[in-house]
């Protein structure tokens, strides 16, 4: 008796979690966590980017980085300066030569323990060659996919986008799908840019230069007419937190909290070089160029720019989401609009709909009161697979109505087998009681062997699929994990209370 009290205390429960969707406005009645279910981009309308990762720009800084790390080893002071010549960047290749051939195992023993194994270093005669192997870059390169797959995630979660679909595609490839956005041009714009921030010292010195056109110095470069040191004092890798506020015009600034590396550069920058400017560089445009007034040793700073308010947002946003390995390509873009989706949902239940009608209708026509029963049972499965879903935050999307059409047409199947197992054991002079116990006894392993091997199929199209195909694969697993619920103990509870332990007549049984 406890077991079927709880079966259906269960079945209770499962659709209950169904009527905040099926129910317009009945969500504001329920608890936070019993949510109505989302709707996918092809039913409530979005948009879609493709974003390409440009690797070639990628590996083209990673070997930039690679030629200054190389000089920087070459000239370290405290472990003895090597004299090299002829350091150059040819074709994704560092090299350079060493001018005594004393310092040659030197140089490469330096090399390698600076470097570690992340690049592949050679030597002809005194000319040392440093480059990524094939295999090195595609990981540099997968690294960078799976690192912007996540940045992309936070910056779109950050804006407040609901249920976005992330995923990769194509090796070098993310593909975003929005619902509910109907105007990206915002987000493509923030997913786009690289957020890479820098902090550097202004060269003073040479500000008559970049004026007059001058070329730039040695460790100079000019950024918007400015003229700052190449070195990197502080990175925006450094960043802790970021957040929009207003100072104490209010104005819009945004705030930086560094982690304790960054906090100790940025004390030493401001202390001392106090009186002097820095420039806070994002994506090689100058954001700011400030004058240290004070020394800052506690890692908070702020960037004022004459920012809006939503500029300042946007910004704390991409900082705090961190700078992508790579930049980003939007090289397709499709808008799904809201109107097309509902024509999707109507369309949906409708098709849904005259298939539960029919199926039903079958049901009570073959197999009289045990068919009522089975159609009982199929509206709590529906119900179930509903209200699963959306308790675990699934996306519903039109492959997912189609799989919860297949699902039904399974459930349907489940609940024949052991109805027609009944029959036979009545033929074959058994009474009602012990056919129905007979019929699902012997009938269970069939039924088990069915939806598991729906079940294994289901959870390789979701490993293995994307988009559509994963949707598909995740009502099809809740529905078949629903449909062994309610048509192996469900239905068998509802047929004894039926019975009532009496050997009624089942009227689909002729003898």
């Amino acid at each position: 008796m406890l077991k079927k009290l709880l079966i259906v205390i269960v079945a209770i429960f499962g659709v209950l979690l169904s009527v905040p969707t099926l129910v317009p406005g009945a969500a504001k009645y329920f608890p936070s966590w019993m949510h109505p279910i989302s709707l996918g981009l092809d039913l409530k309308g979005g948009a879609q980017l493709l974003l390409e990762v440009d690797t070639k720009t990628m590996l083209e800084e990673k070997t930039a980085q690679l030629y200054d790390e190389v000089r920087s080893a070459m000239i370290d002071r405290s472990k003895g300066m090597i004299r090299f010549s002829g350091l150059k960047n040819v074709d994704g290749v560092v090299s350079f030569a060493v001018r005594e051939e004393d310092d040659l195992s030197k140089a490469k023993g330096r090399l390698r323990s600076v470097l570690g194994d992340t690049v592949d270093i050679s030597s002809s005669g005194n000319v040392i060659s440093l480059s990524y192997s094939d295999k090195q870059k595609e990981e540099m390169i997968q690294d960078a996919l799976a690192r912007s797959i996540e940045i992309v995630r936070r910056r779109i979660d950050a804006l407040g986008t609901k249920e976005p679909s992330i995923q990769s595609q194509g090796g070098k490839y993310i593909l975003v799908q929005l619902p509910g956005v109907d105007n990206p041009e915002h987000i493509k714009d923030l997913i786009g840019k690289t957020a890479k921030m820098t902090f550097h010292l202004v060269n003073e010195s040479a500000v008559q230069q970049a004026v007059s056109g001058a070329p730039a110095p040695a460790g100079t470069e000019y950024i918007d007419g400015l003229p700052i040191y190449s070195r990197v004092e502080v990175s925006g890798e450094s960043l802790k937190d970021s957040q929009a506020d207003f100072d104490q015009n209010n104005m819009p600034v945004v705030t930086t909290v560094f982690d304790a590396a960054g906090a100790r550069r940025f004390a030493k920058l401001t202390t001392e070089h106090v009186n002097e400017r820095f420039a806070i560089v994002l994506d090689g445009k100058i954001l700011s160029a400030p004058t240290i007034r004070e020394p800052i040793p506690g890692g908070r700073g702020q960037i004022s720019g004459g920012f809006t308010v939503q500029g300042a947002k946007d910004l704390a946003v991409l900082l705090r989401s961190g700078a992508l390995p790579a930049p980003l390509q939007v090289v397709e873009e499709r808008t799904v609009g809201a109107g097309l989706g509902a024509d999707t949902i109507a369309q949906g239940k409708v098709g849904c709909l005259v298939g539960v009608i029919l199926i039903m209708l079958f049901m009570i026509i073959v197999y009289r009161v045990f068919g009522f029963i089975a159609d009982i049972v199929l509206l709590v499965n529906l119900a179930m697979i509903i209200g699963v879903s959306a308790l675990m935050g699934a996306t519903l999307t039109l492959p997912g109505i189609a799989g919860i059409v297949l699902t039904l047409g399974m459930a349907v199947d489940a609940n024949i087998l052991p109805f027609e197992r009944i029959r036979d054991e009545i033929r074959n002079g058994s009474t009602p009681l012990r056919a129905v116990d007979s019929g699902f006894n012997r009938s269970m392993k069939t039924v088990l062997d069915g939806e598991l091997t729906n079940l294994i199929c289901s959870l390789i199209l979701f490993q293995f699929g994307a988009g559509p195909i994963r949707g598909f694969a995740v009502t099809l697993s809740i529905g078949v994990i629903t449909t062994l619920f309610t048509c192996i103990w469900l239905s068998r509870v509802l047929i004894d209370f039926y019975m009532h332990g009496k050997n009624k007549k089942i009227g689909y049984v002729k003898k």
